[in-house]
């Protein structure tokens, strides 16, 4: 089955909306609690410190995945390096996307960007599967300054999740900023879904742009990675 990775800033009291694990019910989800340490901390000693309190907290938020009726596990790690961090577990665990919590409730539409370099067989096959057989509408869009090409691959796109009767409305933004075009499009839409190398995702994830996504109260955010051979693993 498909795995997400949730990962939480867990001894800082970061945790998940109501919405989160039921929209993500159909996956394995593993939750990665960190704690990010100063440069002179040993992780050891923070462990000895905090590792109750943090494992306490996990097993709460695994309790409330799999009372969705999903499938979850937790990690547990102390380190000076929150990104590298990430990507280690997802490694290590196969995860297939991850998650940036957000807030919301029951999760009725999600938009997809197709937006960039990314793989759009891969993330129709992941929306296919997040949905599975529940009443969860979806929104395409494409931001490109490349019409025709940009019409071509929506219509693959939404022939893909049409075969499996999900609700699809695609939207096509010319010669419109990547990000500007995805805050847009944001309102009235639950959460979203973009692959890895969407545009300005790094900066979406961790400077100024993700403070103005939270400022649209923009719902979870699920990035699919990237397909990674066994030999590209460390």
């Amino acid at each position: 089955m498909t795995r997400v990775l949730v990962p939480l800033a867990i001894l800082e009291g970061e945790s998940v909306s109501t919405g989160l694990p039921t929209l993500l019910a159909t996956m394995d989800v593993t939750v990665l609690g960190y704690h990010v340490l100063p440069e002179q901390t040993p992780p050891d000693q923070a462990r000895l410190q905090y590792e109750d309190r943090a494992t306490g907290a996990l097993v709460d938020l695994e309790a409330a995945f799999d009372a969705a009726g999903g499938s979850a596990d937790h990690r547990l790690v102390f380190t000076h390096d929150r990104d590298r961090t990430v990507e280690r577990i997802a490694d290590d665990t196969a995860a297939d996307a991850y998650a940036i919590t957000g807030t919301t409730g029951p999760v009725d539409r999600l938009l997809v960007t197709l937006t960039g370099d990314v793989a759009v067989d891969r993330l129709t096959s992941f929306v296919t599967e997040l949905i599975g057989d529940r009443e969860i509408g979806v929104t395409l869009l494409l931001a490109t300054d490349d019409e025709p090409r940009g019409r071509t691959v929506l219509e693959r796109a939404v022939a893909s999740l049409a075969e499996h009767g999900i609700d699809i409305e695609p939207e096509l933004a010319v010669d419109e900023p990547p990000l500007e075009a995805l805050l847009a499009a944001a309102a009235g839409h639950d959460a979203i879904v973009m692959g890895e190398q969407a545009p300005s995702l790094r900066s979406f994830l961790l400077g100024e742009d993700a403070e103005r996504i939270a400022a649209e109260s923009v719902g979870p955010v699920l990035v699919v990675r990237e397909h990674r051979n066994e030999t590209e693993v460390e």
